[in-house]
């Protein structure tokens, strides 16, 4: 396998990690009636994938990567879907009524902020940086999202592995090889270094939470997670 080869395999690689993400956080949120992905972190992808169909496209016309974003994009629509159903329980219940027009204005701002960053630092270099920073935010949000609902509803190792991996690939692609005409990126090998991290950080504290959750009955999981809402 020559090096371009290895770039291929490399990108189809996290494509197909990443899409088992948002399978299974699409799985989760309707068979736990949650979202499983931090918002954040979700509005902020989709910003990304609705750029990158557009600006992409019309730049360089349809490519294996574009191909990728796109079924991301829809996936993602998917999810966002199950955040607006099931996501207004988690705000306390004196804002729960601003949850719509909150979740809009953070869409609208993100969009705002993706799109600044892609005409600062142009298109390539631009969508590199901001996948790997915002891979980087949704690393930390997950293992925030574990503490703050204090169980594993909506969250699996499936979707904690897959992208560990799914960032992974990139990371070695443009942070040690260089791509896209580049040679490697210092600041990419450390942003998905420490993505790396905070995801291993994160699958330990998942495999405990769930061990520790064995350990009780389906009825004592409810009052304690109920217990966790109230305090």
């Amino acid at each position: 396998m020559n090096l371009a080869q290895f770039l291929w395999f490399l990108v189809a690689f996290s494509g197909f990690c990443w899409t088992i993400v948002y399978i299974d956080c699409i799985r989760l949120g309707f068979r736990e009636s949650t979202y499983a992905m931090p918002f954040w972190a979700l509005a902020l992808n989709i910003a990304w994938e609705l750029l990158q169909t557009v600006l992409e496209y019309q730049k360089a016309g349809f490519s294996f990567q574009l191909g990728i974003t796109n079924v991301w994009l829809l996936l993602d629509c998917a999810i966002i879907y199950t955040y607006f159903r099931f996501g207004q329980r988690y705000f306390p219940q004196y804002v729960r009524s601003w949850f719509v027009a909150w979740s809009i204005l953070a869409l609208i701002t993100v969009f705002i902020l993706q799109y600044a960053f892609l005409s600062e630092f142009g298109f390539y270099i631009g969508r590199k940086y901001a996948a790997f920073l915002q891979n980087l935010l949704m690393s930390v949000l997950f293992i925030g999202m574990l503490v703050t609902r204090g169980s594993s509803e909506g969250q699996s190792l499936t979707i904690g592995v897959s992208k560990w991996l799914g960032t992974l690939a990139p990371t070695v692609t443009y942070g040690i090889l260089g791509s896209e005409g580049s040679g490697p990126s210092l600041l990419v090998l450390v942003i998905g270094g420490f993505c790396s991290f905070f995801d291993l950080i994160y699958i330990g504290m998942l495999v405990q939470t769930k061990a520790r959750e064995k350990c009780y009955d389906p009825h004592t999981l409810i009052l304690l997670s109920a217990a966790k809402k109230f305090q």
